[in-house]
């Protein structure tokens, strides 16, 4: 079988497919590098706590380490997780349209290699981890038995994007244990604030599979919200805006967070007026245009750094 015919379906034309050694590309679709939308999703929080925590220090001397090293962090985790997610979902995967195609149910990979594969992504991982204090070293590793039970909530309940936002929102607890050594309130309302928008967003992601989860009994928010995922959506994003703007308020930040914040608030908006559920295409380009959005308020947060520090 050609490499072209067993790219993975939702992902065809990406570097990994056009420009990595084709040793490789089972791996790197396996740590999703050729769709690295997920780990920019998973950085956002880590980026939103670390510039959050910066200005409330009123010290800029680590940010730019922080960055980088939550950058490493989360594709490397991101990668580990997912490789994690396809060795548990493996048969299921292969009764789905748009996952069938992944390295592992198209056989481009064995189990055995996958679980090798995992371990070096989350050893990449333990190296970010272990540059930070005693405190952040313990909650990083905390939050590997949400990771591990993850995959399978779809199986038990409704909420698996609960679930998943649980986990991909603890770099906001990550980013005050890094740098203050403890977990206060701020880092509470941001992270239940990030929570709200995982839900949001995936459960808009969710709609692509929507149709052949129902016949292999697969449980999503987006099955459960159906025809109401656009309220659902104006809830969970108003929460969103909410609890972080709860967080600035105890933050006692400045204007730019907030102009961030508005920013932020106005492409939410932008996604509940502009998706169509049924268009599988459009429910994918809404849910990666989440990146613009965590990335516009973290450029409020810097900036508001920048100014609190100077």
């Amino acid at each position: 079988m050609s490499d072209t015919a067993v790219r993975v379906a939702d992902a065809t034309g990406n570097w990994v497919d056009t420009l990595a050694p084709a040793w490789s590309r089972p791996y790197l679709r396996l740590a999703r590098y050729d769709r690295p939308i997920g780990s920019w999703l998973l950085l956002m929080p880590c980026w939103w706590a670390a510039a959050l925590a910066a200005g409330m220090a009123g010290s800029l001397s680590m940010l730019p380490a922080w960055i980088g090293l939550y950058f490493v962090g989360a594709f490397a985790m991101r990668g580990a997780g997912c490789t994690w997610n396809d060795i548990t979902d493996r048969d299921l995967d292969a009764r789905v349209e748009r996952t069938r195609s992944r390295p592992i149910p198209a056989g481009q990979v064995g189990v055995r290699q996958a679980l090798a594969f995992l371990v070096a992504q989350a050893l990449v991982g333990l190296v970010v981890l272990l540059q930070f204090n005693r405190f952040a070293i313990g909650t990083g590793i905390a939050s590997l038995l949400i990771v591990a039970i993850y995959p399978f909530m779809k199986r038990v309940t409704w909420w698996p994007q609960l679930v998943l936002g649980l986990a991909f929102s603890w770099g906001a607890l990550m980013g005050f244990a890094v740098a203050f050594g403890r977990i206060d309130a701020t880092a509470l309302l941001l992270y239940a604030g990030a929570i709200s928008w995982v839900i949001g967003y995936d459960t808009i992601y969710a709609h692509q599979d929507a149709e052949d989860d129902a016949l292999i009994g697969i449980k999503s928010t987006a099955r459960l919200f159906a025809e109401r995922t656009h309220l659902a959506l104006v809830i969970f994003y108003a929460l969103a805006v909410v609890l972080i703007a709860g967080a600035f308020v105890t933050a006692h930040v400045h204007v730019a967070a907030w102009v961030g914040l508005a920013c932020f608030a106005v492409h939410l908006g932008w996604q509940i007026r502009r998706l169509d559920i049924a268009d599988s295409a459009l429910c994918l380009r809404v849910f990666k245009s989440n990146r613009d959005a965590g990335l516009l308020l973290f450029a409020g947060l810097l900036v508001d750094a920048v100014m609190r520090a100077s």
